[in-house]
């Protein structure tokens, strides 16, 4: 209760990039006190190891991941972890940093319980994200690398930056992300059409059969793909044996917000996630399911404000969930309140 009566008002009253590292560095310091530290540690991260799943051959201590986007460059790993999740994906990283859009760039949209972003793919870089990841204490959770371009690299020239990523990050993550789904980037989605996504997948595919050890490699798809579309991409996946799917990264339709049209024309473009974003993104989910079949992976993400919309996803055909825009708004308990609904899912099967 202390986080929607106390914390999140708190947090809401600073733009949201600021908020967010007040809420990181906060976090920190109550670890570092050894009664709080504790404490955080007991409500947030103890599961049963009922709720351990094997997936692409990784060990899931829960369903529950933290989306990309959150932990961008991988310096909040050491607090995230003390939350509860399953696995957490970093990134999306690019082979050179870059700033991104200009600021303001996120932004909260509290009637409709949603963010719009155009951070355009803000990070160090991928150099600075392996010396961080190579100097990482030892870690209990799945850890995911989610890969993307610089601006300034053409989508011509785009698989040499994918290839990059993969290459520098393959000893250090679990499992890759390709993201090509981000409206923040110009033309990025262009390569989510059937020949540039074949070439670039192949390719990913040969450098990642080139290691000893093959890391699972999945896509991560938008929302606003017509039928042909993910029917051509599903056919790719198949046809280039990506282990799956996330579905979905964020939404350019505003179709169904409550909030002002003023307000939104003042905001400008950016990708919409939330609750918004919850039967758009459930019905790509439920779509995938049917054209790839019942042997690959699809992780759920999207909408997902309650403990039940993260089981609709799991009874649609997600294998796993990842939370972004509801951990923001529900605060830290939202982890374990997930896990249990999950849990009494399982056990009425």
């Amino acid at each position: 209760m202390l986080y929607p009566l106390l914390i999140k008002p708190l947090l809401f009253s600073f733009s949201p990039e600021k908020a967010h590292k007040l809420a990181i560095d906060a976090a920190r310091l109550g670890l570092a006190m050894p009664l709080l530290g504790s404490l955080m540690k007991d409500n947030y991260g103890r599961f049963s190891k009922d709720d351990i799943h094997t997936i692409m051959g990784l060990s899931f201590k829960n369903r529950v991941g933290l989306a990309a986007g959150f932990d961008k460059d991988g310096k909040y790993l050491d607090v995230m972890q003390c939350m509860g999740f399953g696995h957490i994906e970093v990134g999306t990283v690019t082979p050179k940093p870059q700033k991104g859009n200009p600021q303001p760039r996120l932004f909260r949209l509290p009637q409709d319980e949603a963010l719009i972003n155009r951070m355009g793919f803000n990070n160090d870089g991928v150099r600075a994200l392996v010396r961080r990841l190579e100097h990482m204490e030892e870690r209990d959770f799945i850890l995911g690398g989610n890969i993307g371009k610089n601006k300034d690299t053409s989508n011509i020239e785009a698989v040499k930056d994918y290839l990059s990523n993969l290459k520098q990050l393959h000893h250090l993550v679990d499992y890759f992300v390709v993201n090509i789904s981000s409206p923040n980037t110009p033309g990025l989605r262009d390569l989510q059409e059937k020949e540039p996504l074949r070439k670039l997948l192949s390719e990913l595919q040969s450098a990642n059969h080139g290691f000893l050890q093959h890391k699972p490699i999945l896509l991560k798809i938008a929302p606003d793909l017509n039928d042909q579309q993910l029917a051509d991409i599903a056919e790719i996946v198949n046809e280039t044996r990506l282990n799956g799917v996330i579905a979905t990264n964020t939404t350019v339709d505003r179709s169904r917000l409550k909030t002002d049209p003023a307000t939104l024309q003042e905001i400008g473009a950016g990708g919409l996630s939330g609750r918004p974003l919850r039967a758009e993104s459930l019905q790509i989910l439920k779509k995938t399911r049917s054209y790839l079949g019942s042997d690959k992976v699809i992780i759920g993400v999207g909408g997902i404000l309650s403990a039940g919309d993260a089981a609709e996803k799991i009874e649609s055909g997600a294998d796993l969930v990842q939370i972004y825009t509801g951990f923001i708004y529900r605060g830290p308990g939202f982890v374990r309140q997930i896990n249990k609904q999950l849990s009494r899912l399982k056990q009425t099967r």
